[in-house]
């Protein structure tokens, strides 16, 4: 369906309600606004993980894929005297445009994005009527970014007052930031006397790899001075993962993350290697849930393990 030049120019960055925005929000800098819409609710959050409705399922549910990285969500108001269709034609086009590849369309029949996406965040009442979705993608070096936009009507004033919303939501794809501490030599040292092991955090990898990545250098150097300062301490180096992917998968990547900690241990603070072995026990002693991003976080580490 070829779209007008007059519905094309109703998408601006900037429209004349900006001043009536919710404090603190702003348009998304990929994905402009309706012209003549405001906000009317605002939530951005660093790395938190969002539902993303990507289809129809057999089962008449929906299929979801859960995504994890920076989340925008925006909730717009427009002019009553607009369309949902209007809006949402609009807004394909303005994804288009910005290089977005469609992942999961409907119209009409939208229950399950509505649900997904409406339900303890839109607090006011959804007419359902003629509900239009999109899902898409846009593929970034830097990380994929995800948006979904949800057009629908919504009901005011006890339901004297009908209004054409849109619902969009950006997840932008992105390592969550490590925040955990380096453990020092003598906490190292303290632990593994007093309960046999050492849980590390401050080694980081790059994400799914088992790369080491620079930041992990001032942890690696407390490791090989609490190995110094105890000539007769041996230690395994246990790898964990989270419960994300398979358990053999995750095996094999824990093994591959505790054999490259040696390996640096060896060549760059030339630690004996005869002192050091490596074991990768995967996903298999979580000490948090797997169900949250704080507690994913919490099963990813390394771990020494007197022996």
């Amino acid at each position: 369906m070829r779209l007008s030049v007059v519905l094309l120019v109703l998408l601006a960055s900037v429209g004349a309600a900006a001043a009536q925005d919710v404090a603190g929000s702003a348009d998304h800098p990929l994905i402009p606004r309706y012209e003549g819409a405001r906000i009317e609710r605002y939530d951005q959050r660093q790395y938190d993980e969002h539902v993303l409705v990507t289809g129809p399922a057999a089962t008449g549910e929906q299929d979801t894929r859960v995504i994890e990285g920076k989340i925008t969500r925006i909730t717009y108001l427009l002019p009553p005297d607009r369309s949902v269709l209007e809006a949402f034609r609009n807004y394909q086009s303005a994804l288009a445009g910005a290089g977005f590849e469609p992942i999961h369309t409907c119209e009409r029949s939208c229950e399950a994005a509505m649900d997904a996406l409406a339900q303890g965040y839109l607090y006011m009442a959804l007419d359902g009527d003629d509900p239009r979705y999109v899902a898409a993608r846009l593929p970034r070096a830097e990380g994929d970014v995800y948006a979904s936009v949800l057009t629908t009507l919504i009901s005011r004033d006890g339901g004297g007052t009908r209004q054409p919303v849109v619902q969009l939501d950006v997840v932008e794809i992105a390592p969550m930031e490590e925040r955990m501490v380096v453990l020092d030599a003598f906490s190292m040292t303290r632990d593994l006397g007093e309960i046999g092991k050492a849980v590390i955090y401050g080694l980081q990898f790059d994400f799914d790899s088992d790369t080491l990545r620079p930041e992990s250098a001032p942890q690696l150097e407390e490791i090989a001075r609490a190995l110094r300062d105890n000539a007769d301490l041996n230690v395994m180096v246990v790898g964990h993962t989270d419960g994300t992917g398979s358990p053999e998968y995750n095996l094999g990547l824990s093994q591959r993350r505790a054999a490259n900690v040696v390996a640096a241990l060896t060549r760059d603070f030339r630690i004996a290697p005869e002192r050091l072995v490596p074991v990768g026990v995967g996903m298999a002693a979580p000490v948090a849930s797997n169900g949250t991003e704080a507690g994913r976080a919490l099963n990813r580490r390394v771990e020494l393990v007197q022996r």
